[in-house]
């Protein structure tokens, strides 16, 4: 088992000095790289009562910038992340393309697997933590270190952005 203490020091330091929603999710955005590993790091927000979603951090702002809001796409990976709260995995770019239409960007930037991870406060959707790596990255025990490890500070970011 991994020792992710000093990983998750680093977070507090940072998360307890944040001021700005950057702040605080490049807090977690480096969380995440040092517990499982992201090529890619993106978090969306939803507003559900409004039914439109945001992508309101990005670690490549070139290939995927912050966004205006844009209604909600309902289908297959909706039912997933949102209707089971579950994580949306994909270790292969072929089962990406499934049910990303951006599959062909993603590949580009050298990403064939794919972490979807719900981020839910009281009791509602309120964002998804994205990451992104090269195939077969997300294995069972890097799945089970973001439960363990990288959930609760992904809530705890969305709330210190919020303000």
């Amino acid at each position: 088992m991994t020792d992710h203490t000093p990983a998750l020091r680093a977070f507090d330091a940072a998360i307890s000095k944040a001021k700005t929603a950057d702040e605080a999710f490049t807090a977690l955005q480096d969380l995440a790289r040092a517990v499982v590993g992201a090529k890619l790091f993106t978090v969306m927000l939803v507003d559900m009562q409004a039914e439109l979603s945001r992508r309101a951090y990005t670690s490549d702002p070139v290939s995927y910038p912050v966004s205006g809001t844009k209604p909600l796409n309902y289908g297959p990976w909706f039912d997933i992340v949102h209707g089971q709260r579950q994580f949306f995995v994909a270790n292969t770019i072929e089962d990406i393309a499934k049910l990303l239409f951006d599959h062909e960007l993603i590949n580009q930037l050298g990403c064939q697997s794919v972490v979807n991870a719900p981020i839910i406060i009281k009791d509602e959707l309120v964002g998804c933590m994205n990451m992104l790596d090269v195939a077969h990255h997300y294995t069972p025990e890097r799945l089970q270190a973001i439960r363990d490890v990288l959930l609760i500070p992904a809530k705890l970011a969305v709330l210190v952005a919020r303000g």
